[in-house]
């Protein structure tokens, strides 16, 4: 048998890692998980804050310097399921240079804002969003359309860190633009033309 020591700690390989004189990968992971105790870093806790239009659009303008991109999406809606994690990808590859916010309309108006958070907050944590700055609108979804003048989610907008608008990528845009639903691709592929010096 081979003898491995990692931390202090002795772990035993046996089999065709000791005939062929190297440790698999496998035996390695086991003698890592074995005695190192080093596990990756959990991810940020999700936090899901309530607005309204004008904090919205405050929250927005906080992040001039940064490319800003908001996903409008809801639980009851499965395209929007579907992508959300799009968004948090973009979240962990670009952590200085893009804001990532999104903007649940799961309240609807029936009962209080706080039964729609619930599902919210299982669904975020759920895709591990912690690093997404997480908003759900207090004002009932319709109300939320339409001051954002928008028919129906999913919708993301990209803004540049200038402030200004790049794109916003809805339905009606996706058909008339590509001929078909946007994904989060067409959102990242803007963010890197945002990006591009």
């Amino acid at each position: 048998m081979v003898a491995v020591t990692t931390a202090g700690r002795a772990t035993a390989f046996s089999g065709i890692a000791r005939r062929a004189g190297i440790l698999s990968l496998a035996a390695l992971a086991v003698a890592g998980a074995a005695g190192c105790g080093t596990a990756p870093p959990a991810p940020p806790a999700v936090r899901l804050e309530l607005v309204d239009h004008a904090e919205l659009l405050a929250r927005v303008a906080a992040h001039r310097g940064k490319v800003v991109v908001l996903d409008c999406w809801s639980t009851s809606c499965p395209p929007c399921v579907r992508e959300f994690p799009g968004l948090v990808r973009l979240a962990a590859a670009h952590p200085d240079a893009v804001a990532c916010l999104s903007l649940s309309f799961d309240y609807e108006g029936i009962g209080g804002v706080e039964a729609a958070a619930g599902p919210v907050r299982e669904f975020l944590r759920s895709v591990d969003a912690g690093a997404v700055e997480n908003l759900l609108s207090r004002e009932e979804a319709d109300a939320m359309y339409a001051k954002l003048q928008l028919d129906s989610v999913p919708a993301v907008y990209v803004w540049k860190a200038d402030g200004s608008l790049a794109r916003r990528f809805d339905d009606d845009d996706a058909k008339r633009r590509l001929g078909r639903a946007f994904t989060y691709a067409d959102v990242e592929a803007e963010v890197r033309a945002c990006l591009a010096p």
